[in-house]
């Protein structure tokens, strides 16, 4: 695929870590297309660079080598308020813990997120509910997280990713805490999200059971893609 394809790609990305005297690679000279809306996984053990990988890619984190491009344009280089702006505004952001804020309802936490998006406040309420009915979640967007299940909890946490209509979605093992019938719940949650709403989703996993259903994976190990 010609990387004018991609929505994202990246050229021979390094990352490395100081820890004391030690440098620690976490990332070495990896290369990795992501095809706008499809569901891409990077699967690998704990410590096999994934989430390096999923931090970078999202802009969390800018690389030591190599370059990282998004719709064209090389962000590698950005400053960290406009990478700030581009997550704001273009990205959604799914992790392992939830990390819902326990006094709001699942609606509240939906809406807060579009505010911080600066979405059009004459829509936030109506968008908000849409998403929570997205997620199948109309009858507990009422509900804050402690009278909600995992899955329930996730499924507020996507909700809340694809509020702003992020063209991207990040999703760091969203289903770890899970198991595994709500675990494959969400990833057919996130196969309707990419092939009804359009949105490009790139996750992390180590479990094999996930695999089939993406549409494309990237193997990770000791911070090498080791096949595709």
């Amino acid at each position: 695929m010609k990387y004018m394809e991609s929505i994202l790609y990246t050229e021979n990305l390094t990352r490395k870590f100081k820890n004391g005297s030690n440098t620690v690679t976490a990332l070495n000279n990896v290369s990795v297309q992501i095809e706008p809306g499809k569901l891409t996984m990077l699967r690998g053990r704990s410590g096999s660079g994934k989430t390096t990988l999923i931090n970078l890619l999202g802009a969390l984190d800018y690389p030591t080598e190599g370059k990282i491009f998004f719709q064209g344009e090389e962000i590698s280089k950005w400053s960290e308020r406009k990478r700030d702006k581009l997550r704001r505004k273009k990205i959604g952001f799914i992790f392992q813990s939830v990390a819902l804020i326990s006094t709001m309802t699942a609606y509240e936490n939906v809406e807060f997120e579009l505010r911080l998006a600066g979405y059009p406040a004459d829509k936030r309420r109506a968008r908000a509910k849409e998403c929570l009915e997205i997620v199948g979640l109309g009858k507990r967007m009422h509900h804050r997280p402690i009278e909600l299940s995992g899955g329930e909890q996730q499924r507020v946490a996507i909700a809340r990713a694809i509020s702003h209509k992020p063209q991207i979605i990040f999703a760091d093992e969203p289903t770890a805490e899970l198991d595994s019938i709500m675990g494959l719940q969400i990833i057919k949650l996130f196969k309707e999200l990419v092939e009804k709403e359009q949105i490009t989703i790139v996750m992390t996993t180590h479990d094999p059971s996930m695999i089939e259903v993406a549409d494309k994976v990237y193997t990770l190990e000791d911070g090498v893609v080791t096949d595709e």
